[in-house]
């Protein structure tokens, strides 16, 4: 398991969307505590990428903050809609929810799928055919991804740990990345920003692996993709020395 410690513009227009120019793209997943901040910003600059996104949270319950630290509002996975949140919080105190961005928070996610999603209830390789209006759905409709990048250590501790218990069942690898950012606003920005870039590095070394032999890069096997795994901790390295406020780790897993 290796530990990597890691700034760079992207050609991205204003709004972040970005012209498709076609060609191979890599399947991410982004994943914070709650799904709502860290992840769903990633999600969103992924997403205006033009590359195959979903995204998660590993919490227990859905988690924003209250009125006190003491008085968080909680909500269901999978069950609470964006949409829903954005309203109830609306009704509760617009002045207050309104000035720690949490309105601003769930009115992008709204646009960008329908509510947060846990990790430990997603059935990898199972279909994903009732995500089809969310961005990024396009190219994960299969329900599996080559690369999943979390935002906090707990987090990617989460998932390899839970990927461990599945077992292996489709023997297929997939990089576990945790790109460490700070749970506010202003951090998720930078961190998307971060996130951005580094799936544009992997995806460009991805793309020249697969140009060797595209049927079994596809194939997702393990002897097809050796080239492009060993090739990951380097292109992270070089990714931390542009983004050293963004400390990274890194793992080869299993789906």
């Amino acid at each position: 398991m290796a530990q990597i410690q890691s700034k760079g513009a992207n050609g991205t227009a204003p709004g972040g969307q970005r012209t498709d120019e076609g060609g191979f793209k890599l399947k991410f997943c982004t994943v914070c505590a709650s799904n709502n901040n860290r992840s769903m910003e990633s999600h969103l600059r992924l997403a205006a990428a033009n590359y195959p996104v979903i995204s998660f949270g590993t919490g227990s319950l859905v988690r924003l903050p209250g009125p006190s630290i003491t008085q968080p509002n909680v909500y269901q996975f999978n069950k609470t809609s964006y949409d829903s949140m954005y309203k109830e919080l609306d009704a509760k105190d617009h002045r207050l929810y309104t000035a720690n961005g949490i309105l601003n928070m769930l009115g992008r996610n709204r646009d960008v799928k329908w509510g947060p999603e846990r990790w430990q209830d997603w059935r990898v390789g199972v279909p994903r055919l009732e995500h089809a209006k969310d961005q990024g759905s396009q190219g994960v409709e299969g329900g599996v991804v080559d690369v999943v990048i979390t935002c906090e250590e707990r987090c990617w501790d989460a998932v390899v740990d839970d990927l461990f218990n599945r077992g292996s069942p489709l023997n297929r690898p997939v990089h576990v990345i945790n790109v460490d950012i700070k749970d506010n606003h202003e951090e998720a920005l930078v961190g998307g920003r971060g996130i951005l870039d580094l799936a544009d590095s992997l995806n460009k070394a991805a793309a020249e692996e697969r140009n060797l032999s595209p049927t079994a890069f596809d194939s997702g096997h393990t002897a097809s993709r050796a080239n492009f795994d060993e090739r990951v901790p380097e292109i992270i390295g070089e990714w931390q020395e542009r983004w050293p406020s963004l400390p990274a780790v890194w793992t080869l897993a299993w789906f």
